[in-house]
């Protein structure tokens, strides 16, 4: 009956929760249905270790693990970080459940930043995240300068591949 109940949400595109409603959702179901299908005995374990956090800070004074997710965004749609954001965080809440569960004394939060294809980096919204992590006033500059940097560079890898 469980098997069933998997097997229809796979089809349905609920595999690991609902949809996002963009283009690649179909895609993205039929991969799910396939690597179930496959080994179902093994998928959701699988599906579970397989969504690992870029990085994690952590506060051992206040007790907060902090869930870091770097994304990369076409950005010419004004809302871009609202898109991405709204993507990594379904991407962690299964393990971020499952920490919480593990860990009650712990606090849980993800940080996510997002740069565009274009290379654009919202200044508040890094400065913001950068606050919620409590990095001194003075790094703060030198971290968005290097972020800025690695961003620039890795576009220009991607220029000088074509030439």
């Amino acid at each position: 009956m469980a098997t069933r109940r998997v097997s229809e949400n796979l089809q349905q595109g609920r595999a690991g929760g609902e949809g996002t409603g963009y283009r690649g959702d179909n895609i993205f179901q039929k991969s799910q249905e396939t690597r179930y299908n496959l080994d179902p005995g093994s998928f959701f374990i699988n599906h579970f270790w397989g969504r690992r956090p870029d990085g994690v800070a952590i506060n051992v004074a206040l007790k907060i693990v902090y869930i870091l997710e770097f994304k990369r965004s076409t950005d010419r749609d004004e809302g871009f970080l609202e898109v991405k954001d709204a993507e990594a965080n379904e991407q962690h809440k299964i393990i971020i459940c499952a920490l919480k569960a593990a860990a009650l004394e712990w606090d849980f939060e993800q940080i996510n930043f997002a740069v565009g294809n274009r290379g654009s980096v919202v200044e508040s919204d890094f400065y913001t995240k950068l606050k919620k992590l409590e990095i001194q006033e003075g790094i703060k500059d030198k971290l968005f300068a290097n972020h800025v940097t690695q961003v620039c560079e890795a576009h220009n890898r991607v220029i000088v591949s074509f030439l």
